[in-house]
């Protein structure tokens, strides 16, 4: 498995797989995204050990009912995350890619068929819209030395294409709209709408949790 970038162009492959997609920044073009497998999870461990929730999450929150989460741990939550290496690979995929520049991992976004994630199917606020088979992308996170510079939308198009080779047809975000404010890095784990939108993503539903909190979009788009 692999995925880098040549002269502006995202590359993705998984076995005997290479497609082009569209171009992106010249900043993005620097990068190599690679699918994570159990040979890369140290890169990803120095990524998420730059501190904030990461290190402690390990990716595991949409991965576990919100029971299981409250009682976890950095190594339960790492174990999780381990685990999914070993079962995605099972059906030759991955649970997620990871950025390198210069070879540093410097960002990830997790992504799969929505059925990985226990998190959405018991969700009231993320419930199904629909029968329809659908990928989910549920987090990124781009080290703080690299932030600003596309790498979270690179990260995003090369999502869009790996679930297009390995099956999927229709993609689902759960981005924070921010109307153009400044948030805390920590709030954006998911991606911002603004971000989704410019990929080709489409709001579906707006949904609350209640009648004073705020809105969640869902997004989706062909793949």
């Amino acid at each position: 498995m692999s995925v880098g970038y040549r002269a502006g162009q995202i590359l993705t492959r998984h076995d005997d797989f290479m497609r082009d997609t569209q171009d992106v920044t010249d900043t993005a073009a620097a990068l190599e995204i690679h699918p994570l497998t159990a040979e890369r999870l140290p890169h990803l461990a120095t990524l998420f050990g730059q501190g904030g929730d990461p290190k402690w999450c390990w990716c595991s929150f949409f991965r576990l009912r919100n029971v299981d989460f409250k009682g976890a741990t950095a190594t339960s939550n790492r174990s999780v995350l381990e685990r999914a290496v070993t079962t995605t690979a099972a059906d030759g995929r991955a649970p997620g890619l990871v950025a390198y520049r210069d070879g540093e991992a410097i960002g990830w976004v997790s992504l799969g068929p929505r059925d990985d994630y226990a998190r959405l199917q018991n969700s009231r606020v993320l419930a199904p819209i629909d029968e329809k088979p659908v990928w989910s992308i549920v987090c990124f996170v781009v080290a703080r030395s690299a932030r600003k510079q596309g790498v979270a939308n690179a990260l995003l198009e090369a999502a869009v294409a790996y679930a297009r080779e390995h099956g999927a047809t229709l993609l689902e975000g759960y981005p924070i709209e921010t109307d153009g404010q400044r948030v805390p890095a920590a709030n954006v784990y998911k991606g911002t709408l603004a971000m989704f939108e410019r990929a080709g993503f489409e709001v579906v539903a707006r949904r609350r949790a209640n009648r004073v909190s705020p809105e969640h979009p869902i997004v989706r788009r062909r793949t």
